[in-house]
């Protein structure tokens, strides 16, 4: 089995707070389509009465007894109240199905090994590292990457929930293959992000509603090369979300923050093999944070980074490959894992109950982190639990050394 690591100490506090919060108020359903409803309807509680008893014992042949006193049963203990389920969102690398990878979409469940790791989330969120055709002309790049839309299916029926594509491959085959794509994306069983007709429709997110808490996904890349040169989304134009100097990613993030209770930014972002987050990424994130993203994870770096806390947020850097044809067998690039964070929709409904200037004095919603190492084999590129777990976890653990971000909220 993978080998997990989680904070139990944060757990058991807001554990705590949301045992106390519960006592008097119960999370109602908030509405996706507009304002997070998060406050709280009266909870039920009340006493059983039972009536009082008098039992009379049968006359003697002297004189009649008097009946003896029972005393009537005094209020029924009221329930003790449970901590709502935390609400979790779990993180996958770049996945594609190139060359031997092909035969993981026939059938449509070619993935399904990886659903108790994928599907055990609330929601998960995936890389699609590929664009979505079967028609067009190769860009004029080192690698093309391309799959029929059935790779929807596929991802879905592995318990994926969300696919990211403001990436560099997203239109890897021309105009031609983007238009395949967005129409693969209008069928798909399940959100496509960071794509789209227009930047409005690229930038908008994938929105979830879980235990009446809503959760706004969006994606954005912003590595500065040929995709996002050529095929930026426009007003009027069709492409991925692009957002070098990040205007656009911000007031996207700003509008989910006005409108939903968690927002969660998914990010193509930093160089290529390299361990450490560069100056960019640094910048983003804190800029992110600023503008209320609650969750800050992505990757392109083909390696796995560092993750941990900055300020209210939580950040992941780097997610690394996940199901990919590995051209060497180098440890760099067959390490990957599943990243499982989880909020506390206690948290959640305190934050919500005061004005966002005051949350600087307000405790992280995200109240734990878990990472489950697997290698990727070079024979099918799937992503497996190995002897190599163990040593993953800990050089996962290392990698937030070159950060600035903590190990616990």
């Amino acid at each position: 089995m993978a080998i997990h690591r989680r904070i139990q100490a944060a757990v058991a506090a807001a554990a705590a707070i949301a045992i106390a919060a519960c006592t008097t108020t119960a999370p109602t359903s908030g509405d996706a389509a507009g304002p997070p409803g998060l406050g709280g309807a009266s909870a039920v509680s009340g006493t059983a009465a039972y009536p009082s008893a008098g039992v009379s014992a049968p006359a003697t042949s002297g004189a009649a007894e008097r009946p003896p006193v029972v005393p009537a049963p005094g209020p029924a203990p009221a329930p003790t109240p449970t901590a709502p389920a935390p609400i979790t969102i779990a993180f996958a690398g770049d996945i594609h199905f190139e060359r031997h990878l092909r035969p993981l979409l026939e059938g449509g469940d070619g993935l399904a090994e990886l659903r108790p790791l994928l599907g055990a989330a609330d929601i998960t969120v995936v890389n699609l590292e590929t664009s979505i055709t079967t028609r067009g002309t190769p860009e004029p790049k080192s690698f093309t990457f391309r799959a029929p839309a059935s790779a929807l299916t596929t991802l879905a029926t592995a318990g994926v929930d969300v696919a990211g594509m403001a990436n560099n491959h997203a239109v890897d085959f021309g105009p031609v293959g983007l238009a395949d794509t967005l129409a693969a994306k209008a069928a798909s069983p399940i959100p496509v992000i960071g794509v789209g007709r227009t930047a409005a429709e690229a930038f908008a997110p994938a929105v979830f509603t879980v235990r009446g808490v809503s959760v706004a996904v969006v994606a954005a890349t912003q590595v500065p090369e040929l995709t996002a040169a050529k095929f930026p989304a426009t007003e009027s134009r069709a492409g991925v979300a692009a957002s070098i100097d990040n205007v656009r990613l911000l007031a996207a993030v700003r509008a989910a923050r006005a409108r939903y209770d968690v927002v969660v930014v998914f990010l193509h972002w930093g160089i290529e093999r390299t361990v450490c987050p560069d100056a960019a990424q640094v910048r983003t994130a804190r800029a992110l944070e600023q503008a209320g993203a609650d969750i800050i994870v992505g990757g392109h770096q083909h390696r796995v980074l560092g993750s941990g806390w900055l300020g209210r947020a939580y950040v992941g850097y780097g997610l690394g490959n996940f199901v990919w044809w590995l051209k060497t067998a180098s440890a760099a690039d067959a390490a990957t894992g599943v990243l499982t964070l989880s909020i506390d929709p206690a948290a959640v409904a305190a934050r919500a109950a005061v004005p966002r200037d005051q949350w600087d004095g307000i405790a992280p919603i995200v109240v734990a982190d878990d990472y489950a190492p697997l290698t990727i084999s070079v024979v099918d590129g799937m992503p497996r639990a190995s002897a190599q777990s163990a040593k993953r976890l800990a050089a996962w653990e290392a990698a937030r050394g070159c950060t600035t971000l903590k190990g616990r909220p």
